[in-house]
């Protein structure tokens, strides 16, 4: 068994706490790995090292930054198999997956390491004569950034390449339920002679992350998870008035117009629905069915849905994996039932397999209503409900008629309605004929209770600067 221990200042500890978290392989439910939880001391410590660092680092030019981002985007694709190992021993991946991952990990780094020539500040004309206004863009410090389990290692440098290029230091906390992959990650930032104390990578329970978020050299919380850790970091983030960035739940719709492309459609919607066993922010969780093509559009998800098996993707790639934990099949299977206690028809599914590993079947709901529970809150799991509509504006209705507003998705030939519900979708996002694949590129950027501020593309990396202006008289 693996044994991990916390990255701080270019070093591995040599100890860590006497608590230690265990790993386990959601495919069978075995322990794979063991970390030593990084103790309140050893957490400040990063934080400290960070703040040290952030002085020469934000010296640099946005040059010099930007070959580091490119060395350390070199050892993770010459790492990408070795990382994308442990990524699928402890996220139910399937290696193929998971060394991509890796490989989507250094591009988005090489991504943003292109913006060294491209952080823009702004000349602002003045009311007096004799005066420039110049507005500037600078570095926040310290980042505390929060990834989550899912995409562990993509959203590791989704959050990190960004502040790194805009001249801060980080101290990353990864999810305790993936903590060996980001810790492999670690051995790519020291082979890349990235300057010490820039990348921390920290293992630690929720009290000592909550520590570490309060602590006064902390600038900046990025986070990516639910609303319920959301709140958390706004709570955390009053202490010192330090920026926050929150991608949080979602629950995107689809909206499936009579003239569609039926077929397409379907296939498109259950691939996003059983990717990673449905545990995406972006994948879509609920569907709006015009009457006249419901049944027919039933008929072809449930096909689909019974031919997707699931199982060990270590050993069957094709297959759909497993959730993260037994806590998350049993929180997805108890909503399932209660859906069908109140008047939701099961078509396929909704079962706890027998057999070692967190696995929970795909599956379809009909005759599903609004208010239920499961059309309002986000499973986070191979689960769909199904609801009718009549007109383009019902589908609208009932698509913003949620607390959530992250990705949305319409399918439909009609280039009139597709733009009328891409004018008024309240939605951070939407996809026309396609399913969300957060270009990053573009800007994740959620509406409602889905977040603050977003990820990706030009404004993504500007979250992580804050502005000087300077006024100059001549």
């Amino acid at each position: 068994m693996r044994i991990d221990r916390s990255f701080i200042n270019n070093e591995f500890l040599a100890s860590g706490g006497d608590e230690l978290i265990a790993v386990f392989n959601p495919a069978t439910g075995q322990q794979i790995a063991q970390v030593a939880a990084a103790t309140d001391a050893e957490a400040r410590t990063a934080v400290e090292a960070a703040a040290h660092a952030k002085r020469a680092w934000r010296r640099l030019t946005s040059v010099e930054r930007a070959a580091h981002l490119r060395a350390f985007a070199d050892e993770l694709v010459s790492r990408s198999a070795k990382i994308g190992e442990v990524l699928a021993l402890e996220s139910g991946k399937s290696l193929e997956d998971a060394t991509n991952e890796v490989v989507y990990a250094a591009e988005i780094t090489r991504y943003h390491a292109e913006w060294a020539r491209r952080i823009e500040g702004e000349i602002i004309p003045s009311d007096s004569p004799n005066e420039n206004l110049l507005l500037q863009r600078e570095p926040i410090g310290v980042v505390a950034a929060l990834i989550p389990f899912n995409f562990p290692i993509y959203t590791l440098l989704r959050k990190i390449a960004p502040a790194l290029i805009t001249g801060n230091t980080v101290v990353a906390r990864p999810s305790n339920n993936t903590p060996s992959s980001a810790l492999e990650v670690a051995r790519a930032v020291q082979a890349s002679g990235m300057p010490a104390g820039v990348i921390n990578i920290v293992v630690m329970t929720h009290l000592t992350a909550q520590n570490v978020c309060t602590h006064p050299q902390v600038g900046m919380i990025t986070l990516t998870g639910s609303v319920g850790a959301g709140r958390k970091v706004l709570e955390y983030s009053q202490v010192n008035i330090a920026k926050s960035s929150l991608e949080l739940g979602g629950k995107t719709p689809a909206i499936i117009e009579a003239d569609a492309d039926l077929e397409a459609a379907a296939e498109a919607i259950v691939a996003s629905r059983t990717t990673h066993c449905g545990q995406l922010c972006t994948a879509i969780e609920r569907v709006y069915v015009q009457d006249s093509v419901h049944d027919q559009f039933v008929e072809l998800l449930r096909t689909r849905m019974q031919a997707r098996n699931f199982g060990d993707r270590m050993k069957r790639p094709g297959d759909m994996g497993p959730l993260i934990n037994a806590n998350a099949r049993t929180n997805i299977h108890q909503m399932v039932e209660r859906a069908i206690d109140d008047g939701a028809v099961l078509e396929t599914g909704g079962f706890i397999p027998e057999g070692l590993g967190w696995f929970y079947p795909p599956t379809l709901l009909t005759s599903c209503r609004q208010d239920m529970e499961i059309v309002q809150e986000e499973t986070f799991g191979p689960v769909l409900p199904v609801l009718r509509y009549t007109t383009i504006d019902d589908a609208l209705d009932m698509a913003n008629d949620h607390q959530f507003g992250l990705s949305s998705v319409i399918y439909t030939e009609n280039y009139r309605k597709a733009m009328k519900v891409a004018n008024n979708i309240e939605a951070g996002e939407v996809y026309i004929n396609r399913t969300p694949a957060d270009p990053y590129q573009g800007y994740h950027a959620g509406w409602k209770r889905s977040g603050l501020g977003g990820d990706d593309g030009k404004h993504g990396m500007l979250e992580f600067t804050q502005t000087r202006l300077v006024v100059q008289s001549y």
